[in-house]
This record gives structure tokens, sequence and C-alpha cells, in this order.
């Protein structure tokens, strides 16, 4: 039996009567109450256009907490490599790596993290990227190694650095990519569930072992609310519920505050499609998180959880992972054949 490792994805999500101003400052706080509490990791996710959520300066961001923080690893979860060139994101993180030595992860995803109209705003005659996306990671891996040393272009800062990367997925597609290349992969289980045990088990059966990874190695990323009281769980959970709905809708707002039920606020066409991105949340008081999550880690037998948490409340969204880092603590999962 194993310990699971423990980490924290963070959308910089701007809540209903804030700013981005207040945001940042309370992802600082976040990511430095996590790093008290034992989580690994404190990524940021790159999205574009969206209202509630702030983090589209990612590679920006991650210096600002990596700056205001002193163990946890920071980086993105992820960067939507096809928005950039890669020699530009070498030269980010080689950045950051520089100046954070040992703690910066670049995560890397094929979606454009925003709508079509703005993807093409981003990626101008680059908008068909996405399927370029393994050529820009083997390009970027080039740019980090030694090797690259005599070539013409180079990544400076960047080059001969340790910069762990990692695939970022919500599909199969990306699961093969990851497996072929002996990288580990990272599942956006938090908001797409439903592949999320095909494409973990196509990654584990076609992992090669590389000189970065010598076996497979997966996050799955889940939705937390935990309280006191499965009560009060139940009710901050509809900030989140509304979260989605506007993803559902395409009708974004700031987070909203949680309320006492949905049933005046969503259709049942629209809870039906939330609660089918709901596949991999834990939602409860400590003992119905426990249970619920010993029941996942024994079906899945992932090697990290990431956990999000869209909480209106900033001191209800710190004490939610502080719930949920004494819970993990006490669960096991039995070490992957």
């Amino acid at each position: 039996m194993a310990g699971i490792t423990y980490s924290v994805l963070d959308l910089a999500t701007v809540v209903a009567g804030k700013t981005p101003v207040d945001t940042f400052r309370l992802s600082l706080e976040l990511a430095q109450h996590a790093e008290a509490l034992g989580y690994k990791r404190f990524w940021l996710a790159e999205h574009h256009n969206m209202i509630s959520v702030a983090s589209s300066a990612t590679s920006v961001l991650i210096g600002y907490i990596a700056g205001g923080t002193k163990t946890i690893r920071v980086g993105s979860g992820g960067i939507m490599l096809p928005n950039h060139s890669p020699l530009v994101i070498a030269e980010q993180f080689g950045t950051l790596e520089s100046l954070y030595p040992g703690r910066i992860d670049l995560g890397l995803g094929r979606a454009p993290g925003t709508d079509q109209v703005t993807a093409m705003a981003i990626r101008g005659s680059r908008f068909n990227a996405a399927h370029d996306f393994p050529e820009d990671v083997a390009q970027l891996q080039t740019y980090f190694s030694d090797d690259n040393v005599s070539s013409q272009v180079r990544a400076i800062p960047g080059e001969g650095l340790d910069i762990p990367i990692w695939i970022l997925g919500s599909s199969t597609d990306s699961a093969r990519l990851a497996a072929a290349k002996g990288l580990p992969y990272a599942f956006a289980s938090h908001f797409a569930p439903a592949q999320f045990l095909t494409a973990i088990n196509i990654y584990r059966q076609n992992f090669k072992p590389s000189e970065f990874l010598d076996k497979p190695y997966v996050i799955s990323c889940v939705n937390v609310v935990a309280a006191d009281t499965d009560a009060e769980a139940n009710r901050l959970v509809t900030s989140l519920l509304q979260f989605f709905m506007g993803v559902v809708t395409g009708k974004r707002r700031l987070l909203q505050p949680p309320v006492d039920s949905m049933e005046d606020i969503w259709t049942a066409q629209e809870a039906e499609a939330v609660g089918q991105m709901l596949g991999c949340s834990f939602i409860g008081s400590p003992d119905t998180i426990r249970e619920d999550l010993q029941s996942f880690m024994d079906q899945t037998k992932v090697d990290e959880l990431m956990v999000t948490s869209h909480i209106y409340d900033h001191q209800a969204r710190l004490h939610s992972y502080e719930l949920f880092a004494d819970v993990v603590k006490k669960v096991n999962v039995p070490v992957l054949d």
C-alpha cells in the first residue's frame, strides 16, 4: 500500500464582487496554504476570453506564485502549446526554472483553452496548429536538450535545464502521445470524466519507458468541495454547479455565491448535462469524502490527485483544502501491478 500524492489546480477563478487583482492575491494565499498542508504542486491553467478565469497569462502568473512560495512545485496545467511557438515557451519556462530551480513543471495541452473565435484571434494562420502538437512537443524537448547547443536556434535560458514535461488530456488522443513519448500523463477528469478510465488504460498499456520516466505516472484532476458536514458541502457545491451550467449554456458569469437550491436556476436538461461532468467529484464531510475517495483509488490506482475547488467563499475554500489534506493521508491505494 502506498500513500497518495496530492496537488492543486487553480484557474484563478474570479468570484462575483471581486476583480482579477483580488483573485491573484487569493491564489497566492491558497498556494501558501497548500504548501503548508503538504500539497506537492500548484498548477495554473491557460484559458482565454472567460470572464471568471484570470489565468490567461499563465507563465506570468506561475512566476508570481513561485515567487511567493518556497517549496511547492509550480507549473502549468496546462500551457496550450498550439497557441504558442515552442521556442517562446522554452524561453519562458527556462526563465522560470532559472529563477525557481527545481520547482517548475510544464504541462502541455493541445486544446485552445477558449472558444473557436478567440482561438482564431490567438492562432491566426496557425489555427490548425493542434495537428502539429506531437511535433511541437518534440521541438520543445529539443530546445531543452543539451544536444541543441550547436543549433542555429537555441532557447536561452532553457537549454540544458531539467524542466519536467507533462502531457495533458481530456480524451484518448493525448494518452497515446504521452505513452509513446514516455511522459507523465494528467487527465482532466474534473470536467471530462467520460473517457477517463479508457484513456488511462490506453496510456498504461502502451507506455514506453524513456529517459524521463521508467513507468507510467497518472494524475487525475478532481473536483473537491469539503466541509464539516455533508449539508454544508452540498450547499457550497452549488457555486460549482452554476459554473458548469455556464459552460454548458455558454452563458458564463463570475463565480456565483452558493444557493439553497438549484431547482429554480437550471432546467432538467442543464442539470443532466452538468451531472455528466461531475463523475470525478468528491463532495461532503471528511467521512463521506474518505469513503468515496477510497473507492475511486481502488478502481483507478492513479499516482496523484490534483484538486480543484470552485468555492465562492475564500475561507471556506481554504478549509476545504485543509480537510482534504487530512482525509487523503488516511486513504491508501494498492500499487499498480
